[in-house]
């Protein structure tokens, strides 16, 4: 019996079976679909980040290998200005960080005398050998705060006038005579006074200064500075020519003006120190005029007059400040005021750290630092010490060592030291830890 209605049901069930039916395999391809989108997402990301540590890696390996060959050239030196030696074909002895054989150093020469320096600079191509800039970068990098060099001046010739921006200055004449100048900070008040050999002066940093050689003979002053970094130094006619000429004539007044402030030509060589050929006559026939000694004791001091500290084997004298001031004659007590008045009070305390020893021969016109003089034959050394409590100050001292003494060993706890041998020979030992 046929029912169109039974026939008409059965197809609405089947065709309701097979739509479920597509629905699943539908929702099962989705599912998959999302699955493999996952997978693949984090299939990328793993690889990713397995690229990105790689390059890390590489990068940091890279680093270290490149700050391992910089500190093998620096030779453990970390400064961030000091120097890198320009090529490691020649090994410098680790001698050199204590020891500049000033003599054989660069001259500086001028129309009317010459400097040499030992000293740090900025640019290794300023180092005239290796040695130097060993001992240039080791005053550096122990913060010494020291810079030495030394000026000889021909007879009436004249160091001009300058100031140093970052730096005392000391300095112990040698041999000859000369009229010093200085023009205090404030420049109301103008001291001269003249100065033999054996004598100190001394002249704070931003003051205006000259040196005038007004012996027979060459003068020769041995300088300390108070800075391990380069010296900042200006002369008094680097600024008269770098001056706008109308200023300068509103400013000096002259007669005739601007066109007197035209008639100044600068040289072409540097004349810091100059032999001013129209002024010859002045020179030769001049009378120069001594300060009161008040004033002039505020940057002398009479090194070879003062006491004498015997030693087993030698003699020692000292230019220093003086905490107490009793029993010091006026000239002793002015000068140590003085030094105590340029000095800002400083905690800092330092240890010089290297692990080298080494036993060296030094002879006359060698510079030594931080080393202890062991000498076989009579020897004379200028030192000059840096303070570390009274940040901008020097002590100078001048030491006799006699044949076969020995200057004991011992260690400074607040200074760095440097020293100058003016005549004589003897073997250094310098312990460090």
């Amino acid at each position: 019996m046929e029912n169109p209605g039974f026939e008409m049901n059965e197809e609405i069930i089947q065709s309701s079976s097979n739509m479920k039916e597509r629905t699943k395999q539908e929702e099962r391809k989705s599912h998959w679909s999302l699955m493999n989108i996952f997978l693949v997402c984090l299939l990328a990301c793993v690889i990713s980040t397995i690229i990105g540590v790689l390059i890390i890696s590489l990068v940091y390996i890279n680093n270290i290998g490149f700050t391992t060959e910089l500190n093998i050239q620096k030779h453990e030196i970390t400064s961030p200005k000091t120097p890198i030696r320009m090529s490691d074909k020649k090994r410098v002895d680790v001698k050199f960080q204590f020891l500049n054989h000033l003599g054989k150093s660069k001259v500086f020469q001028f129309p009317g005398g010459d400097i040499q320096w030992a000293r740090f600079r900025y640019d290794v191509n300023d180092y005239p050998s290796d040695e130097e800039m060993e001992f240039g970068t080791s005053i550096n990098n122990q913060r010494s705060k020291m810079t030495f060099g030394t000026l000889r001046i021909k007879s009436k010739g004249l160091r001009a006038p300058h100031w140093h921006f970052n730096a005392n200055e000391h300095g112990f004449l040698l041999k000859g005579s000369a009229w010093i100048g200085v023009v205090d900070a404030g420049g109301s008040i103008v001291t001269t006074y003249n100065v033999t050999a054996g004598q100190v002066i001394f002249f704070p940093k931003n003051t205006l200064h000259w040196v005038k050689n007004v012996g027979e003979d060459d003068c020769l002053f041995l300088l300390f500075f108070t800075t391990h970094e380069e010296l900042q130094t200006l002369d008094v006619d680097d600024v008269f020519f770098s001056t706008p000429e109308d200023i300068a004539a509103r400013s000096l007044k002259p007669q005739g003006g601007v066109n007197f402030i035209r008639t100044f030509k600068k040289q072409t060589e540097d004349q810091a120190i100059n032999l001013p050929p129209n002024l010859v006559e002045l020179i030769q026939n001049a009378s120069y005029v001594q300060s009161p000694d008040k004033l002039v004791w505020r940057y002398f001091y009479n090194l070879k007059a003062s006491t004498e500290f015997k030693l087993p084997g030698g003699v020692i004298q000292w230019a220093r400040f003086r905490k107490n001031g009793a029993g010091l004659n006026d000239n002793e007590k002015i000068f140590s005021d003085s030094l105590q008045m340029v000095c800002i009070f400083s905690r800092a305390f330092s240890l010089l750290k290297c692990k080298v020893t080494f036993a060296k021969h030094v002879s006359s016109s060698s510079l030594s630092h931080t080393a202890k003089m062991l000498p076989y034959g009579l020897l004379s050394e200028c030192c000059a010490y840096f303070d570390f409590q009274h940040e901008n100050a020097l002590t100078l001292g001048t030491i006799r060592i006699y044949s076969n003494g020995l200057r004991q060993p011992h260690f400074h706890f607040n200074a760095n030291e440097m020293g100058y041998v003016i005549s004589g020979c003897g073997k250094v030992i310098c312990y460090i830890n």
